[in-house]
């Protein structure tokens, strides 16, 4: 029986696959499998409207570090990810990616922040969850919470822009990496400083933006390995 399912997975299944394991490899595949299992769990909560106790637990702990110079500095880290700043640098991007005729990077880069917007604008009316109403909040938000589009933004955007960095300068490839990260890592805590975000929120904005810009990654490597083979 063993044998018989080896080989058909050797025959049929994993042809199909081995363009794809071998673009973003096991570990990639296996993280995203998890991150998908994560979400899945999250949204199902979510939908029944069970309350997540640590959710409300870590925001309170998290207000009591509340002063104005860590307002100040929030309220700037979070304007990093608001839809103004996000449209400006989205299109600074878009213009220099054609510019330099990364005419195939450029229309994937449309496509990962068109698909970006719509996942949050749709994931948000779908869920329809209400935002955390905790203590007086220094900002005003009037879209559902989960997930959140900071979160998802920011994955999406400047994950996509670290990439296409590291790809051209690989010598400071752990660098840029490094700074995304601490980068967007910051926007999401800014949020759940604000109090206008849940930390599941911030969770599953992380976890959408990110399988969404594996998804435009992958199809764009994989452009680029049939425009390979077509050259050789």
């Amino acid at each position: 029986m063993l044998r018989k399912i080896s080989s058909f997975w050797l025959r049929h299944i994993h042809p199909r696959f081995a363009p794809l394991i071998a673009t973003i490899g096991i570990v990639g595949l296996a993280s995203c499998l998890l991150i998908l299992f994560v979400l899945a769990k999250l949204a199902e909560e979510v939908l029944e409207q069970e309350a997540f106790a640590f959710d409300t637990t870590f925001l309170l702990w998290l207000h009591q570090f509340a002063n104005p110079h860590l307002d100040n500095l929030m309220l700037f880290i979070t304007n990093l990810g608001n839809p103004n700043t996000v449209v400006i640098v989205a299109g600074g991007t878009l213009l220099l990616l054609w510019w330099q005729r990364y005419q195939e990077e450029a229309k994937i880069f449309v496509l990962a922040c068109l698909g970006g917007l719509i996942l949050n604008t749709g994931l948000k009316l779908l869920f329809s969850k209400p935002r955390p109403e905790l203590w007086h909040r220094l900002i005003s938000e009037k879209s559902f919470s989960f997930p959140s589009g900071h979160a998802l933004g920011s994955m999406v955007l400047y994950g996509f822009i670290a990439y296409e960095l590291a790809i051209h300068y690989p010598n400071f490839a752990k660098v840029i990496y490094s700074l995304t990260v601490i980068f967007i890592a910051a926007i999401g805590i800014s949020r759940l400083y604000l109090g206008v975000h849940w930390p599941t929120d911030i969770i599953a904005g992380y976890g959408v933006g990110f399988l969404w810009l594996i998804i435009c990654i992958t199809m764009l490597k994989l452009q680029r390995l049939r425009q390979g083979n077509l050259v050789d």
